[in-house]
């Protein structure tokens, strides 16, 4: 075992150099996640494939599914099984290639999408999320193929779309495809720390919402002749942060942070002047909810507080759910997977993990 351990590590170090490259290639595409206007992760998977290809990985397959708000009218995912000694069962690693948005580029000290190295770190956009996780399947696959290593069971690599909307066409059509077996196990490679030794085994519920708060539009020399749904909005999305987080306070300690969390975070324009009373006014919150609340208590919350405000300020007040998911049970920290990569971390990188 140690002699293998010393030739992975000396592959790893000798192929780095070519890996952070092949990576930089990937990053300088951009694969922002349609949902918020971009143009999808397509271009991005097949550079992904030359790549895997040219490093050895022989059995590629591409699951596209459908999507017509893209130009191409598919949202690409990779899958590859490389075959180990028993063949029942499939260890799987799990990456997706779609991104958030770039946002404002005032902010950036660089550009997004022309990778920076800077004190052995890697700026662009994605970079981290989830270009770290695909880099790192990169080089297991050439490390694989070079030391002509054969793992005990097979070892499964998808690079997904849509992680950031839902996974609707990335890991749920995979798993609707019948891709994974009740018998596999799986690492999704999207959370890690500074130094490698945290393993995240549970998830908080996932709530977005939109809320739209109809006012009516006046001059602003007049306001008196509207109702200003931009203040009225200003004060139902600090009421709702403020009652959500008294209502919904628990912690517990295996997550990070502790807490649920209810942040406003997009806001979308609604008049461009300055002496307009905008009549419509819309922002969005993103509610990450421990797993002991039903995320139905969350929505009567917020219903109850909408109609208060709809009663007090005479505005109609609209709730969309932009997105919904209940998290699954937590893995136990003795599942088999979980202790394997623990075991894996302390003999590769001498690290103790800990799971949250």
């Amino acid at each position: 075992m140690e002699g293998l351990v010393e030739e992975i590590r000396r592959a790893s170090e000798e192929n780095l150099e070519e890996v952070i490259k092949a990576y930089i290639e990937v990053l300088k595409i951009p694969a922002v996640n349609p949902s918020a206007g971009g143009r999808g992760e397509l271009r991005r998977a097949e550079k992904l494939q030359r790549i895997l290809a040219k490093f050895g990985l022989e059995d590629i397959t591409r699951i596209d599914a459908a999507d017509d708000r893209v130009e191409e009218g598919i949202r690409p995912n990779i899958v590859s099984i490389i075959e180990g000694e028993d063949r029942r069962r499939t260890l799987w690693l799990i990456a997706h290639m779609d991104t958030v948005p770039e946002g404002d580029l005032r902010l950036w000290k660089t550009d997004p999408y022309n990778p920076v190295i800077d004190d052995g770190k890697i700026y662009a956009r994605g970079a981290e999320d989830n270009g770290q996780a695909i880099a790192s399947m990169i080089l297991a696959v050439k490390i694989l193929t070079e030391l002509g290593l054969r793992p005990k069971i097979n070892l499964g690599l998808a690079f997904v779309s849509d992680e950031e909307a839902g996974s609707k066409y990335g890991l749920e059509y995979l798993v609707n495809k019948g891709i994974f077996k009740e018998e596999d196990e799986a690492i999704v490679l999207d959370y890690g720390s500074p130094d490698g030794s945290e393993i995240e085994i549970a998830e908080k519920h996932i709530l977005w919402l939109k809320f739209t708060v109809h006012g009516v539009q006046a001059h602003a020399a007049f306001p008196h002749e509207g109702l200003n749904a931009h203040r009225v909005g200003a004060r139902l999305l600090l009421a709702l942060d403020q009652m959500l987080h008294d209502r919904f306070s628990d912690l517990d300690p295996i997550y990070a942070p502790p807490e649920s969390t209810f942040e406003p975070t997009k806001k979308e324009p609604n008049i461009d002047n300055v002496n307009t009373v905008p009549g419509v006014d819309v922002f969005y919150f993103d509610c990450r909810v421990l797993p002991k609340y039903d995320l139905a208590e969350v929505l009567t919350v917020v219903d109850n507080i909408c109609k208060a405000f709809e009663s007090v300020y005479n505005v109609k007040i609209e709730v969309e759910e932009v997105m919904r998911w209940k998290s699954p049970p937590p893995t136990s920290p003795d599942e088999d997977v979980v202790k394997k990569l623990s075991r894996a971390l302390k003999l590769m990188r001498g690290i103790g993990a800990r799971v949250v």
